[in-house]
């Protein structure tokens, strides 16, 4: 373990005099650079990646002290300039939460690999054979606020599947985002690898840079308000992958059992409630309203949740502010909750079609007939039944981590994980064959018969 702190150490203040070295590079150079190293990663197998990834994971461990030194800077930073407590707490990485982010890492390691994958394989003809496989889709920009959590995800999900990234994160967790960036790449260089595959931004002017890159960048994933999104989305001729605002919602039926509900309710708002799936609205309906709101309104009022309510909701919980029209089309990531009264399953769908972003909704019922209308209608990446909107998350499906939240309707949606960072190529072997073969009077016929 000393040894592996010198090596850092000495790592720290070459990657210092790197990042001088490359201020002074344009950011087409850095990208550039970026770029052949994905090129080599793309050729490595299975279990070279693999090899990288804990040699990785082990660079983090040993620069524990120094990662979480870093981030308590950033968190002093924080406080001085009273930065918003949702991203304040996505900004903290205490000890526990580092630990967890690297055994995250080392689940990577253990998935299937989707490059190679042949999802495809067909003979045309006799002698002619087509097969359509994963390969990784190249450069990747990531530009995110506060959570440096996410370099690791990121990085690791990148690796994995044989992509370069190109990071740019937040003003406030420069500091964490640098110590973390400093270990993976020496975990890289110690598996023999090129560190050039992830690389880090720190400067605003950077993010417009990024977006013009469209020789290098393959993919673009921005991670923050819907503004921000849709500023990158506006901006770019690289392909975008992220989302919206995460406006999610729980259903109560009028079939329900209500201690289960009051218990998903809790856990959807007060478990981390600057997430994206967190709820932001609970909708309830009229037949179960005078019965259910006061027991849920307990069990959030218990977590210190702030309610607000439309009029039929105050008629029942008098004692909580009006709910407007603005409160249904925003996300609070704070201890906040607006609740509305609605006549059916129908008047729900529709508040959510209405307000919602397209992240996560959930239902929560007895009645599998009224669950089957909500699961078809409702338009999200996620749609739950009888449980919290919190398990939208790509390590809780098993992807390991995620990238992000895509809230678009193509693929990939919902959690991305590997699969999102990869796209296919067809390869077609013959010999000597030639389209006139197949046109024409005495056209031959393909067999077309799936290998």
């Amino acid at each position: 373990m000393v040894t592996q702190t010198r090596r850092l150490e000495k790592h720290l203040e070459s990657t210092q005099s790197t990042a001088s070295a490359a201020e002074s590079l344009p950011l087409s150079a850095i990208a550039q650079q970026t770029q052949t190293a994905a090129r080599q990663l793309a050729q490595l197998s299975s279990e070279a990646k693999n090899k990288i990834i804990e040699s990785v994971a082990q660079s983090l461990e040993a620069a524990a002290d120094d990662i979480t030194a870093a981030n308590q800077k950033d968190l002093d930073a924080a406080i001085r300039d009273n930065l918003a407590k949702p991203l304040y707490g996505r900004l903290k990485l205490d000890a526990v939460k580092l630990k967890g982010a690297i055994q995250g890492v080392r689940s990577v390691a253990s998935l299937p690999d989707p490059t190679g994958e042949v999802t495809l394989h067909r003979e045309l003809d006799d002698g002619l054979s087509l097969k359509r496989i994963g390969v990784p889709l190249g450069v990747l920009g990531i530009i995110f606020e506060s959570r440096p959590d996410a370099v690791m995800q990121i990085s690791t999900l990148a690796l994995k599947s044989g992509n370069g990234v190109i990071l740019k994160g937040g003003r406030e967790a420069i500091q964490s985002c640098t110590a973390l960036v400093a270990a993976i790449r020496q975990g890289i260089a110690n598996a023999g690898a090129d560190p050039n595959a992830v690389q880090l931004l720190t400067t605003r002017e950077e993010t417009n840079a990024l977006l013009a890159l469209d020789k290098y960048v393959d993919l673009i994933i921005p991670r923050g308000s819907n503004q921000f999104v849709q500023y990158v989305q506006a901006n770019t001729r690289i392909p975008v992958l992220g989302h919206a605002d995460g406006i999610c919602h729980l259903y109560v039926d009028s079939k329900v059992d209500i201690e289960q509900v009051c218990a998903i309710a809790v856990d959807a708002k007060v478990g981390y409630p600057s997430a994206c799936n967190a709820i932001e609205t609970l909708l309830v309906h009229q037949d179960i309203a005078s019965k259910a709101l006061p027991q849920l309104a307990k069990a959030l009022q218990a977590e210190k949740v702030e309610l607000r309510g439309d009029d039929a909701t105050r008629k029942i919980l008098t004692e909580i502010k009006p709910a407007t029209e603005e409160d249904w089309a925003t996300e609070y990531s704070a201890i906040l909750l607006s609740i509305c009264v609605v006549e059916s399953v129908e008047a729900a769908v529709e508040h959510i079609s209405t307000y919602g972003s397209r992240h996560t909704e959930a239902i929560a019922t007895t009645n599998q007939a009224t669950a089957d209308i909500f699961m078809a209608q409702v338009d999200a990446a996620g749609v739950y039944h009888n449980c919290s909107t919190r398990f939208a998350d790509g390590f809780r499906y098993g992807f390991g981590a995620e990238v992000g939240i895509s809230t678009q309707k193509m693929p990939p949606r919902g959690p991305v994980g590997l699969e999102g960072l990869v796209t296919y190529k067809y390869q077609l072997v013959g010999n000597g064959h030639i389209v006139a073969t197949y046109a024409g009077a005495d056209a031959k016929a393909f067999t077309h018969r799936d290998l």
